[in-house]
């Protein structure tokens, strides 16, 4: 199938587990994950309609920004803290806030700019050593000291569940991460907008739709198998 065909087939499953769930649809944003993929492959999906991009490296990013116009990038990988002067202003949104070092830096890069950046806050829902992000436990104290940072908004949450084969398995990550994103919202705090759920990907993102995420970060589906260690 074209680069067109699977990004109307992962549509359609989206509209479907939303009718599932009794959501709208509309309320989903796809985010297509661009990851090694040229710009010339990238543009077929664009032609077929993707409005949000979504890549893991600040420097591959910024090279296929020269090259692509028209559409939204949100970075979805881990950010190093000396690389964030770079992102100021060329995403849309961060998906990957894990520490306070990286928060006071973006803040402080952000109001050097005159910008404000919005981001989403990283948990490791699985604790897997392996990949960055807080600890479940951790998620209200940190907000809550971030929120004061100017020149950042935190809007939302973002997690990867522990990799399985049966999209099931990702059920209660995802569930946990609504859970928490709801304890966040119910403090009230006025710098916080607790607007983005970012959750699923390729294997499982109609399971994650069911259960609440309104970002779903899709690549394979769309462009083709990659290396394994590359993949969403």
């Amino acid at each position: 199938m074209s680069v067109a065909e699977n990004l109307a087939q992962v549509e359609a499953e989206i509209a479907a587990a939303a009718k599932r769930a009794g959501r709208n649809p509309d309320e989903i944003k796809l985010v297509a994950v661009s990851k090694t993929v040229s710009a010339e492959v990238i543009a077929q999906a664009i032609a077929a309609g993707a409005d949000t991009l979504g890549e893991n490296k600040v420097q591959e990013a910024l090279s296929k920004q020269a090259e692509l116009s028209g559409v939204s990038w949100h970075l979805i990988g881990h950010l190093q803290t000396n690389k964030a002067r770079k992102v100021i202003g060329k995403f849309a949104l961060i998906h990957s806030l894990d520490s306070m070092h990286l928060a006071r830096e973006l803040s402080r890069r952000s109001q050097e700019a005159g910008v404000v950046t919005e981001t989403l806050v990283q948990v490791n829902v699985g604790c897997e050593l392996s990949k960055y992000g807080l600890k479940a436990e951790e998620v209200l104290p940190f907000v809550k000291e971030a929120r004061r940072l100017p020149g950042i908004k935190i809007e939302g949450l973002m997690a990867i569940p522990p990799q399985a084969e049966d999209p099931e398995s990702s059920r209660p990550y995802f569930r946990q991460l609504r859970d928490l994103c709801r304890q966040v919202a119910a403090q009230k705090w006025p710098e916080v907008e607790m607007r983005w759920l970012s959750m699923g990907m390729s294997a499982d993102f109609q399971v994650a739709i069911e259960e609440g995420a309104n970002i779903v970060r899709v690549g394979t589906r769309i462009f083709g198998h990659r290396p394994r260690k590359q993949e969403e």
